[in-house]
């Protein structure tokens, strides 16, 4: 059985058709959470790993009344992801649904305050052998982040922000395509391997609110083979090794 061990939960790691992952983890500890944010959204969940970060992110802010749903369309994945819910500190605030984006019908009343996801992104690549992993890597026949913009669009709070990484060649159409939605990012977090790399993911994050000049962070994750300051302080309360 493989399980991969985080300090405050433990995720299966079987039968999901995208394991556990660095994206994910940035995702997770990176992006904004805030103590008012009541009700959630992982988009393609998988093991369920985000969403567990974000129950424990609301929770330390000392917020009771939250609800983190999440959203897969692979059907072994979303029955993973159940699984580590239901073995977390935060059983009672986490949801999986197997269904679609556009077959989820649970919003609740309001909108989500936060929706966030690390979607697909291969468009053009080869795909992978394996046609799980494949629908989970690549946007054609699967999600994509123009699905997200177009569900948000009617089921963001008035609010609320919407989270996403993905690789940094995706910036300019991935701000045209938020703008046509009415969405206008807020923050960018450039992510490089190694300071002599150029960013290779970038977190991006959106709101109903036009911003005229949107924090640009930069995080470098190793540094002369080690990881760096930033990088274990981010993921400080979640990797064992942080």
């Amino acid at each position: 059985m493989s399980i991969f061990r985080f300090k405050k939960f433990d995720v299966m790691n079987n039968r999901s058709a995208m394991k556990v992952n660095t994206d994910g983890v940035l995702l997770g500890a990176a992006m904004t959470v805030l103590p008012d944010d009541k009700r959630c959204l992982d988009v393609g969940t998988g093991t369920g790993t985000i969403a567990l970060m974000a129950a424990q992110r609301l929770q330390a802010c000392y917020s009771e009344d939250y609800m983190v749903d999440a959203v897969e369309i692979d059907e072994a994945s979303a029955d993973e992801a159940s699984i580590n819910f239901r073995n977390s500190l935060w059983k009672d605030h986490l949801n999986s649904y197997n269904c679609p984006l556009n077959s989820f019908h649970q919003i609740p009343e309001g909108g989500y305050d936060l929706i966030f996801s690390n979607p697909p992104y291969f468009e053009d690549s080869l795909h992978a052998p394996e046609f799980r992993r494949n629908n989970a890597r690549h946007t054609a026949g699967s999600l994509s982040y123009r699905d997200i913009f177009e569900f948000a669009s009617d089921n963001l709070s008035e609010r609320g922000r919407i989270s996403m990484i993905l690789p940094a060649d995706q910036e300019t159409h991935i701000r045209r395509y938020a703008g046509s939605c009415g969405f206008y990012m807020f923050r960018i977090i450039r992510i490089r391997t190694v300071p002599r790399k150029a960013p290779c993911r970038i977190i991006t994050e959106f709101s109903r609110c036009r911003c005229e000049t949107p924090s640009d962070e930069m995080l470098t994750i190793q540094n002369e083979g080690r990881y760096t300051e930033d990088y274990l302080s981010l993921t400080h309360d979640f990797y064992l090794f942080a």
